[in-house]
C-alpha cells in the first residue's frame, strides 16, 4: 500500500515518514512532489488540501484523508473524485483539546473577560462586579457528533446545565436535547452561552444570524468552534451593538486568515482566536490514518467517513 502525504515541507515529511514506519512499516509512505509526479501508484491520500486534477488521476486510490475535522476545503475542489471515500480526522486528543478551548470559552463569556481585557489596555481598573456561577449558566451545544458529544460531557462535568441540539434527538445523559428544526427555537430558549459545532451543511450554513440571535434572551453570548460558514458576521455585529448579544468568542471564520480590515478584530466585545481550538500531533493524527487504512483493506468503512447526503 503506498500512502502520499502533502506535508508542507522536506522536514515535516521526514517526520510523517518515521511515525509511519513505526506504525505501519510495510506502508509505502511518499511526499506529494512524487506522487503528483506517480499518482497511478497511490492508494491512499493524507492531506489538508490536496489538489483535485492530482487526485483525479490517482487510479488506485482508495481513500483521502484530511488532516483536519473539517471537509470543506477538500469537497469544494469540482475535480475532487466524487467516488473515493473521504475520511475527517478525529482522536481523543482533539476532541479534548477542543473541550478544552470551549470550556474556557465559556468561562469567557460567563465572567465577561473582554471587558477586563478592554480595561487592561486602557490601564483602567474597574470597579468589583458580581460573578456567575456555572450551575447558573445554562448553555446550548448546537451539534452532537463525536466533538459536540464530548464538548457537553465536559461543560457538564463542570457545573454548567447543558442543553444539545442536531438535526436528529439523541439521547446522552445528563444533557436535555432536541432536534431539527421544528424544535430548534425551543432549544434557544433561555440560553446563556450559545456554541456551535455544527457540520458544514447547506442546512446550516448562516445558522448564526439575526434570527438566531433574537430568539435567544438578551445579554446571551455566542461561541462559533464549527465553521465560519455558520457565521452571518454583520448579524453578529449588530446584536452585539444593539445589546441583543454580548459578546462573542469566535475561532473561525469565512475567509482564513481573517482580513485585517475585518470589524471583528477591534470590536470590544468579541475575542478572536487564530483557529486554534483543536490541532492534533502528527504522531495522533498518523495513527488515526493507519487505522482507516487498515479497516478499509479490511473491506471496512473506517471511522468517521464522509456522508455527501448528510453533508458530513
Amino acid at each position: 500500500m503506498r500512502l502520499a502525504v502533502k506535508s508542507g515541507g522536506k522536514s515535516a515529511f521526514n517526520e510523517w515518514s518515521m511515525i509511519f514506519q513505526k506504525l505501519m512499516p510495510d506502508l509505502d509512505v511518499v511526499d506529494w512532489e512524487e506522487a503528483a509526479r506517480h499518482p497511478q501508484g497511490i492508494n491512499f491520500v493524507l492531506a489538508w488540501e490536496p489538489e483535485g486534477d492530482i487526485l483525479s488521476q490517482m487510479s488506485q486510490l482508495k481513500g483521502i484523508i484530511s488532516t483536519g475535522a473539517g471537509l470543506d476545503h477538500i469537497i469544494r475542489d469540482p475535480l475532487c473524485p466524487r467516488n473515493i471515500p473521504i475520511y475527517r480526522m478525529g482522536s481523543e486528543e482533539i476532541s479534548a483539546q477542543m473541550a478544552d478551548y470551549v470550556l474556557w470559552a465559556v468561562l469567557c463569556c460567563v465572567r465577561r473577560t473582554w471587558q477586563w481585557h478592554g480595561a487592561q489596555i486602557a490601564r483602567n481598573w474597574l470597579a468589583p462586579a458580581p460573578n456567575r456561577l456555572a450551575k447558573d449558566t445554562t448553555v446550548g451545544v448546537m451539534g452532537l457528533g463525536h466533538l459536540g458529544r464530548f464538548v457537553a460531557d465536559r461543560l457538564c462535568s463542570a457545573g454548567f446545565p447543558v442543553r444539545g441540539w442536531a438535526r436528529s434527538t439523541y439521547d446522552l445523559p445528563g444533557i436535555r436535547t432536541y432536534g431539527g428544526q421544528e424544535e430548534f427555537s425551543t432549544f434557544l430558549e433561555n440560553l446563556d452561552v450559545l456554541i456551535c459545532l455544527l457540520p458544514s451543511t447547506l442546512e446550516t450554513a448562516g445558522i448564526l444570524n439575526a434570527e438566531t440571535f433574537f430568539a435567544l434572551p438578551e445579554g446571551a453570548s455566542i461561541i462559533n468552534v464549527g465553521r465560519g460558514s455558520h457565521l452571518v458576521e454583520r448579524d453578529l455585529l449588530a446584536a452585539i451593538d444593539d445589546g441583543r448579544i454580548a459578546g462573542a468568542v469566535l475561532d473561525v471564520f469565512a475567509h482564513e486568515p481573517l482580513c485585517a480590515t475585518s470589524p471583528l478584530w477591534s470590536h470590544p466585545q468579541i475575542i478572536i482566536t487564530p483557529h486554534a481550538a483543536a490541532e492534533a500531533t502528527r504522531p495522533s493524527k498518523a495513527a488515526r490514518t493507519v487505522e482507516i487504512i487498515k479497516a478499509i483493506m479490511r473491506g471496512e468503512e473506517g471511522p468517521l467517513r464522509y456522508h455527501p447526503d448528510k453533508g458530513y
